[in-house]
């Protein structure tokens, strides 16, 4: 397994300095940045300079790393007068990179083939955000590009023994919500091929085991181990976490400033906001004690639906791989009992019978956390509720989640970016396959409208997708989170492409 060092790690001083000092407006432009020279001599002339006295840092920087600039992306002239679809088909060669190469003392992690970037600050592959962007380069027959994208995937799990949030380092000590089976799967259906499955059945094992690291090991029921947790009825399921508890690199002064208005220990607070990370609702009420305060985070003490369910589709992914390629029967009927303890946990923890819908589990005061989010649409998008259950959750979405742009992420206006009023583009996704699999196309329509004609007003105004949107007042931009909004967009691209597509046809 290969080993990757962090900027924070490469620059001992030099990186705590930049990052306190307010220069970048962004804490992650610094550890985006590429040395001209080896870091070894830039980080012994950096103390010479702090002992002489005569440090300049801003000229310092300037001198030794080439700052990343959100500007400097591919600009390509757009043929006038064409529509957003178009537009759009064509604007993957402005988010497109090529193959990596390696560069000494730079906290990207090179990729051997192609890949789509979201746009914006975001200037690296990200995990969960590219299995969306594949719904729109398929409907762009860019199928090429996509299976470039699965293979730079496997490529980390061959590398790393799991995907990372980002090829960044800074990202390694974590995950983000487990989407690679999918990819596959999205990879087979447009190719229509079944051998892909064979292809990459070994990774899909790799990224399973990192998930269930140390199930075997957990001796009693209400124990865990980083990611497990074994319930108090024997069963195991599964929690975001992080593997450090350090502030992130990439939001170094935040999650100091965070930590300094609490009085919890700072490797509670940080371990927490990093695994709010890995879930990808990176914030949201939904993590918090207090709907409000970050400084309340409780990550790791909730079993979410969402990730529960994709692992519970990982494992289908890998039975029905195992049995079209003759695995053996017993390794089989294993996995399907796994797979159906998870979905039966999933309904005794997650299944709220009084109000019908989903919720995530707190492990610490063995309740469902009355906080409603669109996560309990995962079940229906997955196929693993039942009808009734997916009725009664569609008529709750229906009546509280449904706005005039979309679907609202949430119930609370917390000023969270994955809080009301914003809606994202994956989950309108899943909302939308969750509605088609559970008889409601009329929603499926409606949803569908309503979020392609948000893109599509939004773009008239500004000229751009967005990384988000605002589904309650279509007169405002979307807002919240630690970062300005952004614009590109990976994963809005592609579900705007595939919703027209379904749109058209239906």
């Amino acid at each position: 397994m290969k080993y990757y060092e962090q900027p924070e790690y490469i620059y001992p001083g030099l990186f705590e300095l930049v990052q306190g000092s307010g220069l970048f407006p962004d804490s992650k432009t610094f550890v985006d940045a590429i040395p001209k020279r080896d870091p070894k001599d830039i980080i012994t002339d950096f103390y010479r300079s702090v002992r002489s006295g005569r440090l300049n840092l801003k000229g310092f920087l300037a001198q030794n790393f080439i700052i990343p600039k959100e500007a400097d992306v591919v600009k390509i002239d757009f043929p006038a007068d064409i529509s957003l679809e178009e537009r759009l088909k064509l604007q993957w060669d402005v988010l497109r990179r090529d193959a990596d190469e390696e560069l000494e003392g730079s906290s990207l992690i090179p990729l051997p083939n192609p890949y789509v970037v979201p746009g914006g600050r975001f200037r690296e592959i990200y995990y969960w955000d590219s299995y969306f962007t594949m719904l729109g380069l398929k409907e762009s027959g860019k199928i090429d590009l996509i299976e470039s994208m699965v293979e730079n995937f496997a490529y980390l799990i061959r590398t790393l023994g799991h995907i990372p949030n980002g090829n960044r380092t800074y990202f390694i000590s974590r995950s983000q919500p487990p989407f690679f089976g999918k990819m596959v799967e999205l990879l087979a259906e447009a190719k229509g091929d079944d051998r892909v499955y064979e292809t990459y059945l070994p990774e899909l094992w790799v990224e399973y085991l990192y998930w269930i690291e140390g199930e075997q090991e957990i001796p009693l029921p209400g124990k865990y181990y980083h990611r497990v947790v074994r319930m108090d009825d024997d069963t195991s399921l599964n929690r975001y976490w992080d593997d450090e508890n350090e502030p992130r690199a990439e939001s170094y002064i935040e999650d100091v400033e965070v930590s300094e208005k609490s009085r919890r220990y700072p490797e509670k607070i940080f371990r927490n906001i990093r695994a709010a990370c890995e879930s990808g609702w990176d914030f949201s009420s939904r993590w918090l004690y207090e709907p409000t305060e970050l400084k309340t985070i409780q990550t790791i003490a909730l079993i979410p639906v969402d990730l529960n369910v994709l692992i519970s589709e990982t494992e289908r992914i890998i039975i029905e791989s195992m049995e079209k390629f003759g695995e053996d029967d017993f390794i089989i009927n294993r996995m399907k009992n796994f797979r159906k303890n998870r979905i039966e946990g999933i309904e005794r923890y997650c299944w709220d019978e009084e109000r019908g819908i989903f919720l995530d589990y707190h492990i610490k005061f063995k309740e469902k956390n009355d906080r409603p989010t669109l996560a309990m649409l995962y079940p229906l998008w997955a196929k693993t509720a039942t009808k009734e259950q997916g009725n009664r959750v569609l008529d709750f979405v229906e009546k509280n989640f449904l706005k005039p742009g979309g679907l609202v992420t949430t119930l609370i206006n917390s000023g969270q970016q994955w809080d009301a009023p914003n809606g994202w583009a994956p989950l309108q996704w899943i909302g939308f396959q969750a509605m088609l699999n559970y008889g409601r196309g009329d929603l499926a329509r409606s949803l569908a409208e309503r979020w392609t004609k948000l893109n599509e007003d939004v773009f008239a105004r500004t000229g751009k997708m967005m990384e988000k949107y605002n589904v309650e007042d279509l007169s405002l931009d979307a807002g919240g989170g630690e970062y300005p909004i952004q614009d590109g967009f990976g994963w809005s691209n592609g579900v705007y492409l595939a919703m027209k597509a379904w749109l058209k046809k239906n």
